[in-house]
């Protein structure tokens, strides 16, 4: 049988370089959804820059996200963004 996914909202400020946000909203897809568009929406209105990051994952647990989406909770997506762009292969 295939377990259900859950779903979580973050939100990263690369200023900061820290997770400032998490929010578990277990299997209900709605709520999420409209959680992450209302995050959208005050982020906007106040007139955040884009240091901000807003991620919605759908995932089994919190467990797994940690492992697939580490960078945010051990701080190493504030450094991943100063290599955006910079051409590591040959």
């Amino acid at each position: 049988m295939a377990e259900k996914i859950c779903h979580f909202l973050l939100v990263f400020d690369h200023k900061q370089a820290r997770l400032v946000d998490l929010q578990e909203f277990g299997s209900d897809s709605e709520s999420a959804v409209a959680a992450y568009a209302a995050k959208e929406r005050e982020l906007g209105e106040l007139g955040t820059d884009s240091n901000i990051e807003i991620v919605l994952i759908g995932s089994d647990s919190l467990d797994t996200v940690k492992v697939t989406h580490a960078n945010y909770f051990d701080g190493s997506a504030a450094v991943s963004k100063y290599f955006a762009g910079i051409g590591l292969g040959t």
